[in-house]
């Protein structure tokens, strides 16, 4: 997978409407012990990350109506890939929000450690 892909799975796993979908993504894009850090925020674990993935989308994507979207600026060095995602209006509009991402990977390409910078 290129670092463009693995940017554009890891948004839409955060669009995702289908909770059984959702969570198929999660697993395959995350190591079983995989981690996520944002601000104060940890999360450890399929159950965590589902859980944090979960309440984002709800929040952000089903009720107020927003998207996010990777930037085309994903790279990879040895095991690392950055990229920069929005979130926008799902109808169009300004950008409302922007992150940028780091992600430590695996030799088979599955993420250990997400740091989200927001």
């Amino acid at each position: 997978m290129t670092p463009q892909q693995l940017a554009d799975c890891y948004v839409a796993l955060w669009n995702e409407t289908d909770a059984d979908a959702r969570r198929q993504s999660i697993e395959a894009f995350w190591t079983p012990e995989g981690r996520h850090f944002v601000r104060t925020r940890e999360v450890h674990g399929y159950e965590s990350l589902q859980e944090r993935v979960t309440a984002s989308h709800e929040s952000n994507v089903r009720d107020n109506g927003n998207v996010f979207r990777a930037r085309q600026d994903a790279r990879r060095v040895q095991d690392v890939v950055t990229f920069h995602w929005e979130m926008v209006p799902a109808g169009g509009g300004d950008v409302l929000a922007v992150g940028l991402e780091v992600l430590i990977v695996d030799g088979e390409g599955g993420v250990v450690t997400d740091y989200q910078f927001v």
